[in-house]
């Protein structure tokens, strides 16, 4: 049985790009993301690796730390990143873990028989800071990864997590969020003083609480 949403992610210790981490001591009190490759030296894969890098001030500003997995060696990693930084007018700024004996592949579900049976699907994971799993999105290799759509669900889970609400379809940012149905109506005003607007009884709207 694969990992569920709400399950705690597995602990693990590797070698990366840079450097031995023990996973937990490397998130601290950060969220996560944790992404597979199929391996190193894949096209599609490194334009990722490039959008993540370019990405840095946005996953920090998120609280966020960002780990790549192939099963690949960390040596085989150092000659990637040089393609990956030249193509694409980068600098890979986050550990890619060596998992060459797939141990944190398997402990994380990432071998699917049907997609091959020796390397890493692309599954990517964001992680809490008490270690639960709270997103799984598993891509085929021939799609590459929305990353603004992964910045929206970060955006998402941690507004969610503080107030009680949930996000609409294709809520970004600074949007109305939906009233959790446990809240009351006549409860809304004391906990959402910006107003609310009730759509229907079980759909009521108020402006992001912590805008």
């Amino acid at each position: 049985m694969g990992l569920r949403l709400g399950d705690t992610a597995p602990n693990f210790k590797a070698k990366t790009s840079q450097g031995d981490i023990d996973f937990y001591e490397y998130l601290g009190n950060s969220w996560g993301v944790l992404f597979s490759h199929p391996g190193d030296y894949t096209p599609v894969c490194t334009t990722e690796l490039g959008r993540t890098a370019a990405l840095k001030d946005e996953f920090e500003k998120r609280n966020v730390k960002v780990l790549a997995l192939s099963v690949d060696s960390v040596e085989s990693h150092t000659g990637w990143i040089k393609d990956i930084n030249e193509t694409q007018g980068v600098e890979v700024n986050f550990p890619i873990i060596a998992d060459p004996d797939r141990k944190i592949s398997e402990a994380y579900d990432m071998i699917h028989p049907n997609a091959s049976v020796n390397a890493t699907v692309r599954s990517l994971f964001i992680i809490a800071p008490d270690k639960t799993v709270k997103l799984i999105i598993t891509y085929p290799a021939s799609t590459g990864r929305n990353f603004q759509e992964i910045l929206r669900v970060i955006d998402s889970l941690q507004l969610t997590a503080n107030y009680s609400v949930a996000t609409p379809a294709d809520w970004k940012e600074g949007e109305d969020v939906v009233v959790v149905p446990s809240i009351k109506t006549e409860d809304i005003p004391a906990k959402f003083p910006k107003g609310f607007t009730e759509v229907k009884p079980y759909l009521r709207l108020t402006p992001q609480p912590n805008k």
